[in-house]
């Protein structure tokens, strides 16, 4: 076995981590002949850039855009991402023909749309249901290959209950409180699904098309010039020395790079190459090392302003601005990280580790300095959306172009620098552009075809009033307990993400089961805003990224750590469930969302109760403080934080002195029994690492 260096990991890790991003994020497929390597790279390249000509001028209409978003998504779905048994080295007939059947019955709408809408007035001709069967069979086979069985088997289902009826294909009589309607035939539901803007083409893939593209296409470039591994050596620099150093700068430097990455998997491989060593360096058991990276790297799609993908689908679905959709998010998504930061600090209290000794880390200032520039586009997207308020689409524009100079000047200035010439740094410039061209446009094939799967359910859901009769069954299961309908909610999201990437988790569970939950919380009196309802599920959409048997971030993180996939995914779910209380948090206490807000000292207040609880609720599932805590301290905590959860000073107080004075107890026990007497600190390091200098 080859031996791991000290701040790194093998070949053979990294190659395996690699692999596992490359499979789901990029396409496994790298053909033998070069013409088709550039194929696929070209198809890529071509589709940013066609983008971004669509954004700038705005000449193609919403359904039109959508059209030729799909068509290449099909393109590289099928010529890039191989089947589990299919070659890798060659693309064979059978994928050549499915690409071509999708992009043509993509197209197909673009071409006829003139007839489809003015002349035939939305009604499909034979040759339209022709086109659109076509079209559907090719995505699923195309969903199916990409998101995995469960989006194919519920779109499915879906169709089957909106042509089951009296008057629909299937021919039954069935009792009126399961099926709401009478059945569609296949016209029907051909002109719902492919020719209307309420199926395929509906609000998911415009989204999908219009700004979720250029802004997974700004993190790639931004990714491409360096930030990431800048925001890796940055959160070291900081955080290095203290107890658990590795694992604490794991989570910073997951948390910045998930403000730049929408894909869990991604983050964990570009943070965990270097944090996951380090941490088994210190002392962390490679389980727990994988599992801290996991965690850290899932929760960054919380992080604004890309939060995968599915918050601009949520902003659009909830009519609001983007910009105060971010303003809803933030305080969440923060006290996230604050809950594994503390997570990661017991786990170093309970192991007894140090830090890393400062000569083995990069000096901060110098770091900080080094990559600042990175941090302008980002400021200046955020000034753009939040301050000059202009669309999502345009600010990802303008960010984009501001990125892309920045990209030429560094490259630029590295070449002169390194005396190789004005010319060579700006070519090098060119050549990282391209890559991020590609890299974008990669990233975004399973996104656009999972949106597009996803407005088969969300259009079958209109056209049927699947949501109304969910309603009914939820409320009957529940017997109008809210509490139960959250939990429902919540095991069926987490049971879907298993099998569903987090933007189409968030479509079906918005199409599903946010009406659901809002129409029982009305019933009982509770006033729940739309905003928060829809976090709530798309909360725990996100935390299925790393729960066994399918999440691809804990692969990613054990290929890293060499530990068993399935430990490491538990542990991390285990750590993530300090970020499953928080959507019951904000549920029923909607100002930490900083949701009509009197004032500022009542935010001040609120965030500060919400995390105290939140710290509170980690102790207990850490069963650890100053100390291990015994099970009658372990249950009064815990009744700290579900006092403080609950808003209102009269629950807030009584919360806050009771937790105090369980601290004071637990501290005082802590040093009579000759326990640690310092809960902060850097720690000592253990005889091991001193004597290994």
């Amino acid at each position: 076995m080859a031996e791991q260096p000290a701040h790194g990991t093998t070949d053979k890790e990294r190659a395996e981590a690699q692999r596992i991003v490359q499979a789901s994020e990029f396409g496994a497929r790298v053909p033998q002949r070069p013409w088709l390597r550039w194929l696929l790279v070209l198809i890529a390249v071509g589709w940013s850039l066609f983008q971004l000509y669509a954004t700038y001028f705005g000449a193609l209409g919403q359904q039109k855009l959508g059209a030729v978003h799909l068509a290449f998504g099909f393109a590289l779905a099928f010529l890039a991402y191989p089947t589990k048994k299919g070659p890798a080295e060659r693309i064979p007939w059978s994928d050549w023909l499915l690409a071509i059947a999708g992009v043509v019955t993509s197209l197909y709408i673009v071409v006829n749309y003139y007839n489809l809408i003015a002349v035939q007035g939305g009604l499909p001709t034979t040759r339209d249901v022709w086109a659109g069967s076509v079209l559907l069979i090719v995505l699923a086979l195309a969903a199916s290959r990409l998101v995995g069985i469960a989006l194919l088997i519920i779109a499915g289902i879906a169709i089957l209950y909106g042509v089951t009826g009296p008057a629909g294909i299937i021919p039954v009589t069935p009792p009126d409180v399961i099926f709401l309607h009478n059945g569609y035939d296949w016209r029907q539901i051909i002109q719902q699904l492919y020719i209307t803007t309420e199926g395929i083409w509906g609000t998911p893939i415009q989204v999908s098309a219009s700004f979720v593209f250029l802004f997974v296409l700004f993190g790639a470039l931004l990714d491409r010039a360096g930030a990431g591994q800048y925001f890796v050596d940055l959160a070291y620099s900081g955080l290095g020395t203290f107890r658990g150093g590795p694992a604490k700068a794991a989570v910073v430097a997951s948390l910045l790079t998930g403000i730049i990455s929408g894909s869990s998997t991604a983050n964990t491989v570009t943070t965990g190459t270097f944090t996951i060593p380090l941490m088994k360096k210190i002392g962390y058991p490679a389980v727990k090392a994988g599992a801290t990276e996991c965690a850290a790297s899932t929760n960054g799609q919380l992080m604004p302003p890309i939060m995968g993908a599915a918050a601009f689908i949520m902003a659009t679905f909830l009519n609001i601005p983007y910009s105060q959709l971010i303003l809803y998010a933030i305080v969440p998504a923060l006290l996230s990280y604050i809950g594994l930061l503390f997570t990661v600090h017991l786990e170093a209290l309970k192991l007894n580790l140090a830090g890393m000794p400062r000569t083995e880390l990069p000096p901060f200032w110098p770091t900080f300095i080094k990559g600042v520039h990175y941090l302008i586009p980002v400021a200046f997207l955020l000034y753009e959306l939040m301050w000059v308020q202009l669309t999502p689409a345009r600010s990802a524009l303008n960010a984009l172009a501001m990125l892309i100079v920045l990209i030429l000047i560094q490259e630029t200035w590295r070449g002169i620098r390194s005396r190789e010439g004005v010319a060579a740094g700006l070519w090098q410039g060119v050549k990282a552009v391209f890559q991020g061209l590609e890299m974008g446009a990669r990233n975004m094939t399973t996104i656009a075809i999972a949106t597009a799967a996803a407005g088969i359910i969300v259009g079958m859901v209109t056209m049927t009033n699947l949501g109304y009769g969910l309603t009914q069954v939820i409320g009957v299961l529940s017997m109008g307990n809210i509490w139960l309908v959250l939990i429902l909610a919540a095991v069926t999201s987490l049971i879907l993400g298993i099998g569903l990437p987090t933007t189409a988790n968030y479509i079906v569970m918005a199409a599903l089961v946010a009406p659901v939950i809002a129409n029982l919380a009305g019933e009982v009196g509770i006033a729940v805003p739309m905003v928060a309802i829809h976090l709530f599920v798309f909360y725990f959409g996100i935390l299925a990224d790393d729960t066994p048997p399918v999440g691809l971030a804990a692969y990613a993180a054990s290929a890293i750590s060499r530990a068993d996939p399935i430990r490491t995914g538990v542990q991390g779910f285990t750590y993530d469930l300090r970020t499953a209380i928080l959507p019951f948090m904000f549920f029923f206490n909607p100002e930490l969302l900083l949701y009509e807000v009197e004032n500022w000292y009542r935010g001040v207040w609120v965030i500060f109760t919400a995390m105290t609880g939140m710290l509170a609720f980690v102790s207990t599932i850490q069963g650890y403080m100053v100390t291990w805590v015994r099970w009658y301290e372990r249950l009064l905590v815990l009744g700290c934080a579900l006092l403080m959860i609950k808003p209102g000073l009269a629950t807030d107080i009584p919360g806050l002195i009771l937790l105090v004075l369980v601290f004071v107890y637990h501290r005082h026990r802590s040093i009579a029994d000759g326990g640690p007497s310092a809960l902060f600190g850097k720690g000592s390091y253990p005889a091991k690492q001193r004597s290994a200098g």
